[in-house]
């Protein structure tokens, strides 16, 4: 078995369109995916006299978060947005609230056998850029739950 360095532009990243059995949407067009697997983290310190002055402490909660940055795409004859560019901030829109603001994304790296599914709460990034820039597109999509996982078919 050989290790390899894994690029980082090969991760497949793919949105639920919500139904029941879902159809999987590419998230397409990214320039950066960057995983945080510390957010919301929460600890409680555990320090006491019998510490003898060294920091003790647990964690309480874990969490996650995927921030997601690409130039913004659109059709230049409909305005439309690449279908999966499209549910993604479909899940950021203002209806969007309570249960309704929980979506699923599904990603992997193209060796790995199975998928990372988040049940994830949508927030889109500013939107821009100077004046010789391509406009900016971008998301933060925070896990909600636990991780599960399903086989690569």
């Amino acid at each position: 078995m050989t290790q390899r360095r894994i690029n980082a532009r090969d991760i497949v990243l793919q949105v639920s369109d919500g139904n029941v059995s879902p159809t999987w949407l590419t998230v397409e067009n990214l320039t950066n995916v960057n995983v945080n697997l510390g957010e919301n983290e929460e600890t409680t310190e555990t320090t006491d006299f019998d510490s003898e002055g060294v920091y003790e402490g647990e964690i309480m909660q874990r969490g996650a978060s995927m921030e997601l940055e690409g130039q913004l795409m659109k059709d230049d004859a409909t305005g439309a947005l690449p279908p999966g560019r499209a549910r993604v901030e479909a899940m950021c829109g203002e209806d969007k609230v309570g249960y309704d603001s929980l979506g699923q994304i599904r990603f992997r790296h193209p060796m790995d056998a199975q998928w990372r599914i988040w049940t994830c709460t949508f927030t889109l990034a500013e939107q821009g850029g100077g004046n010789n820039d391509k406009s900016s597109w971008g998301a933060t999509l925070t896990k909600s739950g636990a991780t599960t996982t399903a086989a690569v078919a």
